[in-house]
């Protein structure tokens, strides 16, 4: 027997557009995890004569997996998978509106695509920052994997000792507001501007390497532009100095804390596998892409 279904039961091309898009969320989450973690590791040390520092990437992965285990790549990814669904649909369909609503307004498109950017990064930010501060604080648990709290036991802890705030699940909210919004900023701004001046390629293997070249170049651009907000994030979120004694409170005075005593590198901690998570990232969102477009 041979289904057939009609245009009334056949997904529309933006529910399947929006599927696919949460599908290549959820598979760069699984496939660069270990990365996230690795990058949150390197942000949150602040000495390197400390014994246990990361001396480079490689000695990262040797130090995490000797002494945690494979899973401890693993730490902390419940929370980016349960916030992928809401922070996906939000930054698209958000970054949609804003620029219906910029339609009202005589600018460029340049100028339109950065500012719809900056509002979908900053609307997305409000919604995922719990999720980050429960993430942060697993990846910065070196325990093996069976010794650290649950992603809910931890969440509840922090909810019982700081509460809902600013203080507490919500703290580091104004730095992931920058890190979110300047990259979106920089992302939307460039991609779709430089997409628009390189002329579509018919063949589809050129087509598939314009627009991951495109992507990935966005990519860097924004998370160069971005970290030092990434770092701020990771150390108020993260474990402080002294247990009880807050020292990274606020966005702009803990990068100038970082920077006074670290110097302006400190501001670009695991600036190489935040770079090295766009790839397969950006191949798969143009991959799901593309595979939406041909169905």
């Amino acid at each position: 027997m041979v289904l057939c279904l009609s245009g009334a039961h056949r997904p529309s091309w933006k529910q399947t557009y929006a599927t696919t898009i949460i599908e290549s969320g959820l598979v760069e989450i699984c496939l660069m995890h270990p990365l996230d973690v690795v990058k949150t590791r390197f942000q949150i040390q602040r000495c390197a004569t400390d014994p246990n520092s990361y001396k480079s990437l490689g000695d990262s992965f040797r130090m995490i997996f000797q002494v945690e285990g494979l899973f401890g790549f693993y730490k902390g990814i419940l929370p980016p998978i349960l916030a992928e669904t809401p922070k996906r649909a939000v930054k698209f369909f958000t970054f949609e509106q804003y620029k219906k609503l910029l339609g009202y307004v005589s600018l460029s498109p340049a100028l339109t695509f950065t500012i719809a950017g900056l509002g979908s990064g900053l609307t997305e930010a409000i919604i995922v920052n719990p999720f980050e501060v429960v993430k942060v604080g697993l990846q910065a648990n070196r325990n093996t994997f069976a010794e650290q709290p649950s992603t809910m036991g931890y969440a509840r802890q922090i909810i019982k000792k700081e509460g809902w705030g600013l203080q507490g699940l919500n703290k580091g909210l104004t730095a992931t507001l920058g890190r979110h919004g300047v990259f979106n900023m920089v992302y939307f701004g460039f991609y779709y501007n430089v997409k628009n001046m390189i002329p579509v390629n018919k063949d589809p293997t050129l087509e598939f390497l314009r627009k991951f070249g495109i992507g990935l170049l966005s990519g860097t651009i924004a998370s160069v532009i971005n970290i030092p907000f990434d770092v701020a994030k990771s150390r108020i979120q993260g474990p402080q100095p002294v247990p009880g004694e807050i020292k990274y409170r606020t966005c702009f005075k803990t990068m100038a804390t970082v920077y006074q005593e670290e110097g302006i590198l400190a501001l670009y901690k695991g600036l190489l596998p935040k770079i090295m998570r766009l790839g397969p990232g950006v191949c798969s969102g143009v991959w799901l892409k593309g595979r939406t477009c041909s169905e």
